[in-house]
């Protein structure tokens, strides 16, 4: 796994993440997720509210790319890595309670997406962009 830089921890915090997927035939998906959150400097959580694409591509290919930016700075990151779905668990309560915060009138969330950090590349403009950062 990869250490997520503390900088970028706190970049994370509050954004929208867009989550791409590729079920088993190679058919793409992408779809935003206002939940993302570190658990640790190695691992990124989300919630599923209504992720049924995602769900299904996750279920056939664990592999998960995130991208989050903030278009005022202009910054952003890419980070790769490998999900687990999670039902019960601490993580997933932790998870699951923070999300009725933020949202009291969502029901039950179907699963939580932990995700093992395996890279991180920069999305912001300039001479780095792309380049891998962990």
């Amino acid at each position: 796994m990869t250490v997520i830089p503390k900088e970028i921890q706190d970049f994370l915090r509050g954004k929208v993440a867009w989550v791409a997927t590729c079920d088993k035939n190679g058919v793409p998906n992408v779809a935003p997720k206002g939940t993302l959150s570190c658990i640790d400097d190695q691992t990124l959580v989300f919630a599923d509210i209504f992720s049924l694409k995602t769900r299904t591509a996750l279920e056939e290919n664990p592999i998960v790319a995130v991208a989050v930016i903030d278009p005022s700075g202009p910054k952003g990151y890419q980070i790769k890595g490998k999900s687990e779905l999670l039902t019960s668990g601490p993580i997933y309560d932790s998870v699951t309670e923070k999300v009725k915060k933020g949202l009291p009138n969502v029901g039950a969330l179907k699963y939580v997406v932990k995700i093992a950090v395996t890279e991180i590349y920069s999305l912001s403009p300039g001479p780095d962009a792309g380049k891998k950062i962990a």
